[in-house]
């Protein structure tokens, strides 16, 4: 661990089939105005939205309700909760949904009572929060992001064709989150696989990055052993509690953000896959999983050993007989055959993107990088690929 770091993670975590029963003990720490965050409806369809108002009110609390969060959320939506923070008082912001309710109820936490325009001082400027912060909590009904305990935020600013995110200081964390693996039962396979391919992307993220022999490593193969064995096994059976457990629980610690302590990291993943939601308005995790396979095939050669190891170690691949091309290259197909194994999409036709749109996100990408610090047109090459995979 040759990297100094400074770890901290408040958020209170009730994990389980019982986990609900905590919020009534929580909300007692908060004032009497709640704002109710969730998306388009469809914890009103499982019957969560009811359970929550009820307790809610047997607490005693005004709950204010901002509902229609969007599975990329837009400065709008949070400018929109923002208003109903300011105009209501709000003493928590509770978001009730997968990572991008979460974000969106981040957002609005420190946004509200930003006197300038707040995207463009927090989330493009990178300044201090100077103002006062809601403090947010959160129930969980898709894993993927990992929102549920970090000071992550990614947001879409429609108007400029920017999205883009900032992990905010540990106050912004959610002060406690209720994971119970039952209420993701009920989501579509798309979103499943979706959510999990952007878990592992996360470890990725940090694990090709540095030539040391780092814990973070270690820790990030034994996550996606468990992920893969288990996203298997969700495919075929996404009522099997086990696994939709291990699922969860995985995502949460593959960005809480533990995993990348002493690592450099490389993002690069990500921030391509940001511009191509900005364009496309497309999955998070299957933005990135189409952009990850063309990605890692161009950078392999500049960090090879992690490559073999990650083909080694993640993926069974035998080196036996085999050059570390060989073996790192065979690694990636292996994660290419799991990827279509479960489903999850590779062409960037199929996510919305047209030719015409792929020069404006190679252009408009933050250059990032953890092997390789890639040029604009390496980017435009990356994508091009990707938009005429099989």
């Amino acid at each position: 661990m040759n990297l100094d770091f400074t770890y901290q993670n408040p958020t209170t975590i009730y994990f389980g089939k019982n986990a609900l029963n905590n919020l009534s003990s929580e909300l007692a720490n908060y004032g009497d105005t709640i704002m109710l965050a969730y998306g388009k409806g469809a914890i009103k369809k499982n019957g969560l939205y009811d359970q929550v108002t009820a307790i809610l009110k047997d607490n005693g609390k005004t709950i204010v309700e901002l509902s229609g969060i969007m599975a990329n959320p837009t400065y709008k939506k949070v400018m929109e909760g923002g208003k109903l923070v300011r105009e209501n008082h709000v003493d928590l912001i509770l978001a009730v949904g997968g990572g991008s309710v979460i974000d969106c109820a981040k957002a609005i936490s420190v946004s509200a009572y930003c006197e300038v325009d707040a995207f463009t001082r927090y989330w493009l400027q990178f300044e201090p929060i100077d103002n006062k912060i809601v403090p947010v909590a959160s129930i969980l009904t898709l894993a993927g992001t990992g929102s549920e305990m970090n000071g992550g935020s990614v947001i879409t600013n429609e108007e400029i064709k920017i999205k883009t995110g900032r992990v905010f200081p540990a106050n912004v964390n959610p002060k406690f989150s209720i994971l119970n693996p039952e209420y993701t039962f009920t989501l579509p396979t798309y979103q499943m696989i979706s959510g999990t391919f952007d878990m592992m992307s996360h470890l990725m993220e940090a694990y090709f990055s540095g030539e040391d022999d780092v814990t973070s490593d270690y820790l990030i193969e034994g996550l996606l052993n468990s992920i893969i064995h288990s996203a298997k096994v969700a495919v075929k059976n996404p009522n099997d509690y086990e696994v939709r457990s291990n699922l969860m629980w995985s995502s949460t610690l593959a960005m809480n953000p533990i995993m990348g302590l002493s690592k450099t990291q490389d993002w690069e993943v990500h921030m391509i896959e940001h511009q191509l939601g900005a364009y496309t308005d497309c999955a998070h995790g299957m933005g990135l999983a189409a952009i990850s396979l063309p990605y890692y095939r161009y950078i392999y050669q500049f960090g090879l050993d992690k490559f073999v190891r990650f083909a080694k170690n993640v993926w069974g691949v035998d080196e036996t007989g085999k050059t570390k091309e060989v073996v790192a290259l065979e690694g990636i197909d292996v994660m290419e055959r799991f990827i279509k194994e479960c489903g999850i999409v590779t062409n960037l036709k199929e996510l919305g993107a047209t030719e015409e749109m792929l020069p404006l996100i190679a252009n408009s990408t933050v250059l990032l990088g953890g092997y390789k610090v890639l040029t604009a047109e390496e980017i435009l090459n990356i994508l091009k690929i990707a938009y005429e995979a099989q």
